[in-house]
């Protein structure tokens, strides 16, 4: 059974889980660090493009041959994702490099691909072809270990990729609690008409679904990528904009409240995840109290907890600041 946790408890082990080390003495720390097997999160306070490509350019190290970029295009006029900008100076950056997504189940011009790519037009997305990748249907992956999932729907257009970055917008989410790199890549490499609806296991009254089986499925579904990828994909996670609605609300997201943090990237998924909502409760309480009332009404604790129990990381780090 899950062990539950409360906030008191979550920051004693937050405060054993994370290190906090020096970019100055990071050879030497990195050493000991993959001796301990613990995993490396990279910070920095600046929220710039300047400051991504410069963390990225430590965890890249097995990204090579097509790769795709995950992130969250954002709905139509929708103020909080993250400016395109930020993809494009990824995508001149790496070569073979393609944006990806793919469609969603909830009611949105999203909903379709017609939509969809009016809905990137609109948002700026004119510079680059973003790959929507379900838009020629999906494919199953398997879920190693899953309780609830045997397989995911995701796009096919997936299997055209070699290697993954996961940059991720971090904020809070209606029914996950927060969304992070898992829930990037779990919802978000879900086909839009089956693999979203596996995940969601929406009740024949239409009620969406809540609580720890939610995550769980969640967390199965983000299995499945990384299983796939192995180790060729990587993750950065935006501190910014925190509202806690997710960037899926558009410009019905609830105002923000949480302030901004910096940015994290690591290859180890449970580790930014972990790392980010560490910094989040670290904040003085007025900041923290909006965001983590969201994580923890809607048990958003237990991504972390399930990502450990199936082997997708560890939630031991050591915090490298640049």
């Amino acid at each position: 059974m899950a062990r539950t946790l409360s906030r008191r408890g979550f920051l004693r082990d937050s405060a054993l889980a994370a290190g906090s080390l020096a970019l100055g003495a990071f050879p030497h720390a990195a050493a000991a660090a993959e001796t301990q097997n613990r995993a490396q999160v990279f910070f920095t306070r600046d929220i710039s493009i300047e400051s991504m490509l410069k963390l990225y350019g430590l965890v890249n190290r097995n990204i090579s041959g097509r790769v795709a970029i995950k992130l969250h295009t954002g709905e139509p006029n929708g103020p909080n994702f993250l400016p395109v900008a930020w993809a494009k100076s990824l995508l001149e950056v790496i070569p073979q490099s393609t944006v990806v997504e793919c469609n969603v189940l909830y009611n949105s011009p999203r909903k379709t691909t017609e939509g969809h790519r009016e809905t990137l037009k609109a948002n700026g997305w004119t510079f680059t072809h973003v790959d929507i990748m379900d838009e020629d249907g999906d494919t199953p992956l398997p879920v190693p270990g899953g309780k609830w999932l045997r397989e995911v729907a995701v796009g096919s257009h997936l299997l055209n990729y070699d290697s993954m970055v996961v940059l991720t917008h971090f904020k809070g989410h209606a029914m996950g609690g927060f969304g992070g790199s898992l829930k990037n890549i779990a919802i978000g490499c879900a086909s839009g008409k089956t693999g979203k609806n596996q995940i969601h296991q929406i009740a024949p009254d239409g009620k969406w679904p809540r609580g720890q089986q939610f995550m769980e499925r969640m967390v199965e579904g983000g299995r499945a990528v990384t299983e796939h990828f192995g180790p060729r994909i990587t993750y950065i996670n935006v501190l910014n904009r925190m509202s806690v609605s997710c960037d899926c609300e558009g410009v019905r997201a609830a105002p923000v409240t949480t302030p901004d943090i910096g940015i994290l990237a690591s290859t180890d998924i449970l580790a930014v995840d972990k790392a980010s909502v560490d910094l989040v409760y670290a904040l003085p309480e007025a900041g923290r109290r909006d965001l983590v009332e969201r994580i923890e009404s809607r048990g958003g604790l237990r991504q972390l907890s399930y990502m450990k129990e199936l082997g997708m990381g560890t939630d031991q780090y050591d915090l490298v600041t640049l």
